[in-house]
């Protein structure tokens, strides 16, 4: 299974992924510039993406532990989710996804 993931930089990843990893962690462990600061807690918005459009409906909802994180988020758009809340499995083999301005481990802006 692969991930599709956009840095940044605008640099365009694909990463191998293992059924039932957060993606967050399958960022990180692939050495992608991302914070994931609680290490997928749901504690912070250091893993925020954004899904691309055609992999949106098939992703559950949101819980509301996610939404109010994504509330305290930098550029936050409808497409916004949580990667640590995004559980790896093969209906989401090829999922596309962009990481957030304000992830990067080095940005004191992030959320």
């Amino acid at each position: 299974m692969q991930i599709h993931v956009t840095d940044q930089t605008g640099t365009r990843h694909s990463l191998e992924a293992l059924e039932g990893f957060r993606v967050m962690e399958i960022i990180r462990d692939w050495g992608l510039d991302v914070k994931a600061e609680c290490g997928g807690a749901c504690a912070c918005a250091t893993c925020h993406v954004y899904v691309a459009p055609a992999w949106s409906g098939k992703l559950y909802d949101p819980l509301d532990e996610e939404i109010d994180m994504l509330d305290s988020a930098f550029a936050v758009e409808d497409n916004s989710r949580l990667s640590c809340q995004i559980l790896m499995s093969e209906a989401l083999n090829g999922i596309e996804l962009t990481l957030a301005p304000g992830t990067q481990k080095d940005d004191a802006a992030a959320a």
